[in-house]
């Protein structure tokens, strides 16, 4: 079959692995500029030489056996590694959390920068919609956020969108902080400490360069309450925090950003797919199983199990 796989990120980019194994042509669409979504990595220009933030999901753990092998073979290819600072399970991408997505995007035809506008029948099949025109499929995959998913579903599959408009995301303010100095902190982690639901020395995972630099991530109830704050004032906060919590003085900053992420941790349907056989239509995605990278790999595994049988 050709399949056309609206997102690129883990959950759409793990079914198309499966399927392009099973001999299926696989195109993916993805509204973003590259590989990344809510594994993103930020380059950033400093005095004291490129820092690297990650700015979304900041570590995964593995409990299924299949991603577990997964996780084997992508230590194999040195593009991740344990970060035992985290957690004793816990796991980053190297030298980036988005070198997973980039590894992983990288055998497919991904349509970058291309967001899918409608998706219509076009006879037994699938007419998939951009701003460039339209291109036609005998299977499509809806691989995207919670939010994203019912004004494309709404028409075809309600009872879908209904689940997906009830399965609510939490929103999460990302400061991304390089320092002149080191911060006086022995720990290279935090956690749930005032407006702070996590704090990480970045530049002190497996992997990483440049200088000391900080993700502060707002916790989830702080971030809804503050959604609409401007970005200068949301930095003040947890920088205000993050000394607090550190008890010190903090350094210089030579670069400071926020980032606010509107859907950063995932709802949870209970479910693990959505396929309906007749009209080839199919849905994954983290937000169906829960809020954790190894969901989204589960999701879009089972999905692709379900369309080969």
């Amino acid at each position: 079959m050709k399949i056309g796989i609206i997102g690129a990120g883990l959950a759409g980019l793990t079914a198309a692995r499966h399927l392009a194994d099973a001999g299926h042509a696989i195109t993916l669409f993805d509204k973003a500029r590259g590989p990344g979504g809510r594994m993103s990595t930020r380059r950033t220009e400093t005095p004291q030489g490129m820092a690297f933030f990650d700015h979304g999901a900041q570590y995964f753990t593995v409990r299924d056996p299949g991603f577990a092998e997964t996780v084997t073979r992508w230590e194999a290819d040195g593009i991740v590694a344990r970060w035992p600072a985290a957690d004793e399970n816990a796991w980053v991408g190297m030298p980036g959390m988005n070198a997973i997505i980039k590894a992983e995007a990288a055998p497919h035809d991904v349509r970058w920068n291309c967001r899918i506008e409608s998706i219509a029948r076009e006879g037994t099949g699938w007419r998939l919609t951009h701003a460039e025109g339209d291109e036609i499929f005998d299977a499509a995959i809806v691989a995207v956020p919670a939010e994203q998913v019912a004004p494309l579903l709404d028409e075809h599959a309600p009872e879908w969108a209904a689940l997906a408009e009830q399965t609510v995301s939490k929103p999460c303010w990302t400061v991304m902080a390089a320092f002149a100095d080191r911060v006086d902190h022995a720990a290279d982690v935090l956690r749930n400490d005032g407006a702070i639901g996590w704090a990480a020395r970045n530049s002190a995972k497996p992997g990483r360069t440049g200088p000391e630099s900080w993700v502060i991530q707002a916790s989830p109830d702080w971030s809804t309450e503050h959604l609409e704050d401007e970005a200068g004032d949301v930095i003040a906060a947890l920088m205000t925090d993050l000394a607090r919590a550190t008890r010190s003085a903090l350094p210089d900053t030579v670069v400071v950003q926020a980032h606010r992420w509107r859907y950063a941790l995932s709802g949870a349907a209970g479910r693990t797919l959505l396929w309906d056989e007749g009209s080839r239509l199919g849905v994954c995605g983290d937000w169906l199983v829960g809020p954790r990278i190894e969901s989204a790999w589960v999701s879009g595994r089972t999905l692709a199990a379900a369309m080969l049988r």
